[in-house]
Formats: structure tokens, C-alpha cells, sequence
């Protein structure tokens, strides 16, 4: 299927996700998120690089990256936004991250990812509660978490297991992944 008529089964809804009015596009079942195809900025920080993908004036990716990943200069103004904000919320985590995204998704987990967007910095919630909240099952909130297309944006670092435990973060429990949750964790309760 081609991507417009992909595009003709995919709908842009607007919610609120914490004070910002965001808009995600939630997929029927044939409109699938392409795979990465390059990426309009690679910012350095202390726990990754990350990489920024952009597609229609909208960010549609970030992707945690090892450090060793060469930086890339912003491509254009949104990815110039998208680094400066970036490193705004490295110095402050109080920063809010608020630029234009579309996170293409499934229905629920578009409902995950904005009831993450309600988790103010500095607090953490578990899969129980999300889920609980939505009428569903933990195990289904971290799969949801795990597909987050947008960390940062949709903060799902700050989902952890019942216990205690980090928990999952990127559909992995490898130490990479872990290590960044661990320091974004770390970084907002400074």
C-alpha cells in the first residue's frame, strides 16, 4: 500500500497532554509507522546521542542513540527547535519539551501516551496505575511504553514497575536503555 493511501487510513486527533494541546495520528491497522529513514538532527548530551526525525514540519521521531553516534547538525528551523529544547531540558529538567509531533499509534496507545503526558517531571507512576486508569493491563501499558515513537515529548521514563524497579525502557531491559532511564530519572529528581 502507498503512503497516501496509508495516510487515508490514519486520523489526526488533538488531546491534551499536560498543558499543551498536542496532536498525535492514530493508525488503523494498515497504516503501520515507517521504519527510520534519517534523521534531521543528532544532539550530543551526558546519557545519549539523540536523534531527531522530522517528516511534514512535525517531529516523528527521537531515538536514544549510543554515544559514540556522530552528531548532525539541525536540518532546518524545527530541527534547530528540537535540539535547543533538547538541551534546554538536559540543564533544567523542569523544561517543558513542546514542539510539533505527529506519533503514529494505535488507538490505545495514543491513550497511554497522553495519559504519560500527564506525569509531571520529577514523579513517577507505575504500569499497575496507568493501567488501572485505563481500564487495562500493565503488561499492555509497557507495550505501549515500549513504542513510545517520541521519548521526551511523551516522558515514558517515568513509568516504572510496581516495586520499584525501573522496569522495561525501549521494549528492552539491556543496560543501555536501562542507563538512560536511570539518568532521565536521576536528572529530574535533582
Amino acid at each position: 500500500m502507498g503512503s497516501a493511501a496509508k495516510r487515508a487510513f490514519a486520523t489526526v486527533v488533538r488531546m491534551s497532554l499536560g498543558a499543551a494541546s498536542k496532536r498525535f495520528v492514530v493508525a488503523s491497522a494498515l497504516g503501520r509507522r515507517a521504519a527510520p529513514t534519517g534523521y534531521a538532527a543528532v544532539v550530543p548530551t551526558p546519557f545519549a546521542k539523540i536523534g531527531v526525525r522530522i517528516e511534514n514540519d512535525a517531529i516523528v521521531g527521537i531515538d536514544y542513540l549510543p554515544l559514540q553516534q556522530a552528531e548532525i547538525n539541525p536540518a532546518d528551523p524545527l530541527a534547530r527547535e528540537a535540539a535547543c529544547q533538547i538541551l534546554a531540558y538536559v540543564e533544567d529538567a523542569s523544561h517543558a519539551i513542546d514542539l510539533p509531533f505527529a506519533a503514529l499509534g494505535t488507538a490505545y496507545q495514543h491513550c497511554v501516551w497522553c495519559a504519560i503526558g500527564d506525569i509531571p517531571s520529577g514523579s513517577t507512576r507505575t504500569y499497575g496505575q496507568l493501567a488501572k486508569d485505563l481500564g487495562s493491563s500493565p503488561r499492555a501499558v509497557g507495550a505501549a511504553c515500549g513504542s513510545n515513537p517520541i521519548p521526551l515529548i511523551v516522558p515514558c521514563h517515568r513509568v516504572v514497575s510496581a516495586d520499584g524497579r525501573l522496569g522495561g525502557f525501549m521494549h528492552s531491559r539491556d543496560s543501555f536503555p536501562l542507563s538512560i532511564k536511570r539518568w532521565l530519572l536521576a536528572h529530574e529528581m535533582r
